[in-house]
């Protein structure tokens, strides 16, 4: 009996087969837009995560002056490599501290040039972003100490300005400070915001110092943490020495940020979800209003189809087999709206984290959700329509023009 329910079902919506695609065109379009927003979320948050913990473990960024609304920090005393000193010194369960200054300066190797970011910092900035050598070596500690003009080039300074000629032990012109290839740092790829992390030369922060800066400021640190340390308590340990250093009396707010690297990660995860969630449920709305359009089109179905029921009453068919037909009539268009639906979601997602660059990452959860709310869409807005069919009465029915 039900197999001959579902054999009327299907009759019904091929004999109005533009009317039925019109009906699910809503639940089609609900359940991409649903799985599309989030698996684009998904694969937005899963982006910011990898971009993060590309800039190492267990991090934290020291900086002069206060970030944030109302927060003032250009006249903030800059750092000086007394304070690295004194942090590496004085901080327990430290892995690798490194002054770092930046700047941009022309690079020249022959009859090439480029404009490259310029890093000012020592040996400990590798180990600090978990950043391999490709070939050469790091820094030695003389070479720190003495401000030895030596440096490292990343991969694109490699390609653009040597090509095929072996890098190491030649000459390049930082600005105007000839400097001698040691090392070329492993690719590292774009950032999260788009830049080269691979167009970049770094060289010791006494010779950025002298010969860039033109002074003994350390415009911020990277602390990294060894393995099981509580990043938390080098940060209160930070905080506490360096409110000693720069003498700031109880009371008085800080002159410098401790920027621990897992909660900045946890608050983008959290954020990103948060806006995913929030496109998921926008998108949900869609939903009901294709819901609503399946309850519509069922109600007009009804009132065209009203002899054909009272014909089906009178001739001993239960009120139970005409909710039954109807009802399976709309989770039957419901359900192919969703199963086209879910195909059309992963095809836009997949096409806009292509063109995004971030990774194509589906919850089966959300694919099955949009699948089973869509579902119970057809059996709730179907359920009316089909209730008023099988309460007909027959002789009225049969009187219907």
């Amino acid at each position: 009996m039900f197999l001959e329910t579902i054999k009327l079902a299907l009759r019904a919506i091929r004999r109005n087969l533009l009317r039925s695609f019109l009906t699910v065109l809503g639940v089609v379009i609900g359940v991409a837009a649903v799985i599309a927003m989030v698996t684009i979320g998904n694969g937005t948050t899963a982006q910011v995560t990898a971009e993060i913990s590309k800039l190492g473990t267990n991090l934290l960024f020291v900086r002069p002056g206060q970030f944030g609304p109302g927060r003032a920090s250009t006249d903030a005393k800059r750092f000086t490599i007394r304070d690295i000193e004194a942090v590496r010194a004085q901080i327990g369960g430290l892995r690798a501290v490194a002054g770092v200054n930046q700047s941009v300066q022309t690079v020249v190797f022959g009859g090439e040039s480029r404009q490259v970011s310029i890093i000012g910092s020592g040996a400990d900035y590798l180990v600090a972003q978990d950043w391999p050598l490709q070939s050469g070596r790091n820094f030695l500690p003389s070479e720190e100490r003495g401000g030895q003009s030596v440096c490292l080039i990343g991969e694109t300074v490699r390609s653009r300005l040597f090509g095929s000629t072996p890098p190491l032990d030649q000459s390049i012109r930082v600005g105007s400070v000839p400097c001698t290839v040691i090392g070329v740092l492993a690719r590292k790829g774009q950032s999260g915001m788009g830049s080269d992390q691979d167009d970049v030369v770094m060289m010791p922060m006494k010779v950025f110092q002298r010969r860039i800066g033109g002074s003994n400021d350390v415009s911020s640190m990277m602390v990294s943490a060894e393995n099981g340390v509580s990043t938390a308590k080098v940060q209160a340990d930070i905080e506490r020495l360096l409110r000693e250093r720069r003498k700031i009396v109880a009371g008085r707010d800080d002159d410098f940020t401790v920027n621990d690297m897992a909660q900045m990660a946890a608050t983008l995860t959290g954020t990103t979800t948060l806006m995913t969630g929030l496109l998921g449920a926008v998108a949900a709305v869609s939903l009901l209003v294709g819901g609503i359009g399946i309850m519509n089109i069922m109600l007009v179905s009804v009132t065209e189809r009203t002899r054909e029921i009272g014909i089906r009453l009178a001739i001993g068919a239960v009120e139970g087999q005409v909710l039954m037909q109807f009802l399976v009539e709309a989770v039957t268009l419901s359900i192919f709206g969703g199963l086209v639906g879910i195909a059309l979601g992963l095809a836009i997602a997949y096409g806009a984290v292509s063109l995004m660059q971030v990774p194509f990452v589906v919850s089966p959860t959300i694919v099955l959700f949009a699948f089973a709310f869509s579902a119970a869409i057809g059996m709730v807005f179907g359920y009316f329509p089909a209730r008023r069919a099988a309460q007909m009465n027959p002789i009225d029915a049969l009187r219907h023009e």
